[in-house]
């Protein structure tokens, strides 16, 4: 008898480690995330689902072109592409961004692009011209979807704080046929 107590003791300390130990991990550490819509497509696509690496931000900065996860309203999280750094200026002109008066190739948007038959991916802008701001400000980014027309992004909520990053996301786990890790 004292033999089952001791057992069924250690099965319930066994249990209670894993569920704290993956509490700690998903807060953390890594959640998963599920895309909803179609604002990232060709990249990623409605319903794929990815793994957000939280610890990432806390040991660096975001780079131009990540893949990032934050909070967009109190109950709504977006996930969208970095485009502008704190003190970038940013344009886009003829399907070309420009940053600080620099013309970028977005690689990403090569499938898009040779999909789009009428008029242009993304509509001519300038960063005043949308947030009516020079530049991007200090402890903020500009975000975009890859599927321009069809993003809620940057150009219509302004610019984000940094306060408001999840986390990095480049790692698709589902569906299983899909799954695979998101190079720039």
């Amino acid at each position: 008898m004292a033999k089952e107590k001791s057992q069924t003791w250690e099965w319930i300390k066994a249990i209670v480690v894993a569920v704290v130990l993956a509490a700690v991990i998903r807060h953390f550490l890594f959640a998963p995330i599920l895309v909803d819509g179609v604002s990232m497509m060709p990249t990623l696509h409605n319903r794929d689902r990815m793994i957000v690496n939280k610890l990432g931000y806390n040991l660096g900065e975001p780079k131009r072109f990540d893949i990032i996860v934050f909070r967009a309203t109190e109950d709504k999280d977006y996930i969208k592409r970095v485009i502008g750094l704190p003190g970038d200026r940013i344009e886009y002109k003829n399907d070309v961004l420009y940053v600080n008066g620099k013309a970028y190739e977005e690689p990403y948007l090569e499938t898009y692009k040779k999909q789009v038959t009428e008029g242009s991916l993304t509509y001519d802008f300038t960063l005043e011209e949308v947030t009516g701001a020079r530049t991007v400000p200090k402890g903020q980014l500009f975000v975009m979807g890859d599927n321009r027309r069809f993003s809620k992004d940057s150009r219509t909520i302004g610019t984000i704080s940094m306060d408001q990053v999840i986390g990095k996301a480049n790692i698709v786990y589902w569906p299983i046929k899909d799954a695979r890790v998101i190079e720039k």
